[in-house]
């Protein structure tokens, strides 16, 4: 009867994986990649009718205690579509001990894999984070802020979506807008900090945090209609039309494109430099992801076709737990899951709020071990770990 419904069903809609297109991705593409950051096409899923799609088949879960407050469980599926396996993380955040917190392998622009990521702050168990700049600068596309550095790098808009901690420490997903000034000059339009790119128009700030110097890989190959200062201890020290690569950045850099680069011009070598940033409601930590999959309970996503291995966070208002959820995908035995079926998962799991997280490749969860080993728990679909720009991190530290 399967066989019949679909008889008419076109070759892509069975499945077949389209080809990842060649050449260098353009700047847009770059900076707002589809669904992974690798923006490999998914493949596409069968599309079978609601009446045909009978049970699904669970596998019993396996599960255990990562520290206390942080356990990890693992199942697989069968549907209609596919097999699938699954790997859950449940945080009571509210455990004494237990703490999470945005997670880097060091400057913004440094990748590393997960586990490495992780191993720096001795954490018991994290996933990879938000959707990165990968083959070009390494930067992370959004917003991250860490309890102890603070605000990182971020952007005034457009890729803003956010898991964070409260400024009262309690799990929240929404969107984090940045806010950024140049106290002498509050006109100028400051859109980026320490992100992969400036937005043309604007002006990024580049800090130490950042990284050497990236040349114009910053302005995405824009030379022309460019304006460089140089910030050192509050003053301007220096201001050119040429952007330094592979140098170390001492004090900080204000880069100007289009209407930002005139303005920037207007500035003169010796007068006073003031700038800050931070994020809307001054929470205590924060991680972007690209889309809000569930607001409220309600489904916020409507793509239903393309499949990935997929990373995701929720919260349970009820519990006030977080969940971290991996899906294993690109493989024969786990098919990756669509944006609709992660939203409703996360709702079947217990998630009032959830966010998408970098998928593809990229997807990796961390944690330790019944044998007290910290290692990945899940099969990322490259069949190593990727290096990525940041984590979700969780730490348990005993209370004395």
């Amino acid at each position: 009867m399967l066989a019949c419904a679909l008889a008419g069903t076109t070759t892509a809609a069975l499945g077949g994986t389209s080809t990842a297109p060649t050449g260098t991705p353009s700047p847009s593409d770059r900076h707002r990649p589809g669904q992974t950051s690798d923006g490999v096409p998914g493949e596409i899923a069968l599309q079978v009718p609601a009446f045909l799609r009978g049970p699904t088949v669970r596998s019993r879960a396996t599960s255990w205690q990562v520290s206390p407050g942080v356990r990890l469980s693992r199942w697989s599926e069968t549907d209609a579509r596919g097999p699938n396996r699954f790997y859950l993380l449940t945080i009571k955040p509210s455990t004494p001990g237990v703490r999470l917190d945005y997670a880097s392998a060091g400057s913004v622009r440094t990748t590393a894999p997960v586990r490495d990521i992780l191993a720096r702050d001795g954490a018991v168990a994290g996933v990879n984070g938000d959707f990165y700049d990968i083959g070009d600068t390494g930067a992370p596309l959004g917003l991250g802020r860490d309890r102890d550095r603070g605000l990182i790098h971020g952007r005034n808009g457009g890729w803003n979506s956010a898991f964070f901690l409260d400024r009262h420490g309690h799990p929240d997903i929404g969107t984090l807008p940045m806010l950024a000034s140049y106290q002498q000059h509050p006109r100028f339009r400051i859109t980026n900090v320490n992100s992969p790119f400036v937005k043309p128009g604007g002006i990024g700030i580049y800090t130490s945090a950042w990284g050497r110097t990236d040349g114009y890989r910053v302005t995405d190959g824009q030379k022309r209609n460019l304006r460089i200062l140089t910030v050192r201890d509050g003053r301007v020290v220096a201001s050119k039309t040429t952007i330094s690569k592979d140098q170390k950045i001492n004090g900080m850099l204000l880069i100007g494109r289009g209407r930002g680069a005139r303005d920037l011009a207007k500035v003169k070598v010796g007068t006073r430099a003031n700038l800050g940033w931070s994020l809307e409601g001054r929470p205590r930590m924060a991680i972007s992801g690209n889309k809000i999959l569930v607001r409220n309970g309600v489904i916020e996503v409507v793509d239903d076709r393309e499949m990935h291995p997929r990373t995701a966070i929720g919260i349970d208002r009820d519990t006030g737990e977080v969940l971290l959820l991996a899906v294993d995908g690109r493989q024969p035995d786990s098919r990756g899951y669509t944006m609709v079926e992660l939203a409703n998962q996360m709702i079947d799991l217990g998630a009032d709020e959830a966010l998408n997280l970098d998928g593809g490749g990229s997807t990796t969860m961390v944690a330790k071990r019944p044998d007290g080993v910290v290692g990945v728990v899940n099969r990322p679909s490259d069949g190593f770990q990727r290096s990525v720009a940041n984590a979700l991190e969780v730490t348990y530290k005993r209370p004395k």
